[in-house]
């Protein structure tokens, strides 16, 4: 899209691209006219630019078609005029001041406007309401599949990588514990939940090995007792954030550890890597993108998803 030049590329390359495009115009227009304004006189033959060939085939200089020429020149007309008034010199931004930019806005406000039309009458109901509503439940599936799907899935029950897309067809929540303003909040204003890489605060390696025999300790799992004890020692590294019991603190988007849902991996080896290298996940906010209707309706339809519902 055309937002226009950025400020830091400064002014000589505002004058630059405009003088390297009007000289480019001006030098077609003198070559093209050079190159074809000479006539043969009465009886001159045109020039031979390549030896016969099968039999009687030349190639001879002679004029192009005055068609030809006339379209050219057009076209060349049609380029002044464009420049004119659209962006294309540098930073001048043509007399009708036009850009991508707000042409999509203005064709986004359109198709809203047509589509909120239908999504409206739901925005006034209960989130609730809303996920029993059969026909809200099929326009926010659409919805679903267009703006969640790629990171969620088409079932809703996400994907486990390097970055999180959580299951959303389950009863456990990060956030709001599957409140449904909660579960709009998250949709309309996105989440963000970091756990910055701890391997050398902890000792490396071994001492990963240890907390994550600690953490597996507090969720009742299978752990080695004198690995879980070594770990508890270094527990208050951990605490500032998951709390002296190891519940979390949501505020801050620490998971509770003391249950039996994991993010990334509840595993021996996937707790050390969460220790030891970190993660980063997050979910962007869609409000700007998307408008009150629409999340509206998502929230429903993915409460609706949710054994918690």
């Amino acid at each position: 899209m055309n937002y226009g030049m950025p400020d830091f590329i400064g002014e000589f390359w505002h004058y630059y691209i405009a003088i390297i495009t009007v000289i480019s115009i001006v030098g077609i227009i003198w070559f093209l006219k050079s190159q074809t304004t000479r006539k043969l006189a009465a009886g001159e033959q045109a020039e031979l630019m390549a030896p016969t060939w099968d039999g009687d085939l030349q190639e001879l200089n002679n004029p192009l078609p005055r068609w030809w020429l006339y379209m050219f020149y057009f076209l060349i007309v049609f380029s002044i005029a464009y420049l004119v008034l659209y962006p294309g010199l540098g930073k001048f931004a043509g007399s009708w001041s036009w850009t991508s930019a707000d042409a999509y806005q203005q064709e986004k406000a359109r198709v809203d406007a047509q589509f909120n039309a239908q999504f409206q009458p739901f925005l006034g109901m209960d989130l609730k309401a809303v996920a029993a509503d059969p026909k809200a439940r099929e326009m926010g599936e659409r919805l679903f599949m267009a703006y969640c799907s790629t990171c969620h899935g088409t079932d809703g029950k996400g994907a486990k990588s390097s970055r999180l897309f959580p299951n959303l067809t389950d009863n456990e929540w990060l956030f709001g514990g599957g409140d449904p303003e909660a579960i709009k909040a998250s949709i309309a204003y996105g989440r963000l939940g970091e756990m910055p890489a701890l391997g050398d605060a902890v000792g490396g390696e071994a001492g990963a090995k240890e907390l994550a025999n600690y953490v597996l300790s507090l969720s009742g799992k299978p752990h080695d007792t004198n690995l879980a004890a070594a770990g508890r020692a270094k527990w208050a590294i951990c605490a500032g954030c998951h709390g002296e019991d190891g519940k979390g603190n949501l505020a801050i988007s620490a998971p509770d550890l003391t249950d039996q849902a994991w993010l990334y991996s509840g595993t021996e080896s996937g707790i050390m890597e969460t220790i030891v290298k970190g993660r980063k996940g997050g979910m962007p906010a869609q409000l700007e993108h998307l408008g009150e209707a629409k999340v509206h309706l998502l929230a429903g339809y993915v409460l609706s998803l949710s054994a918690s519902k």
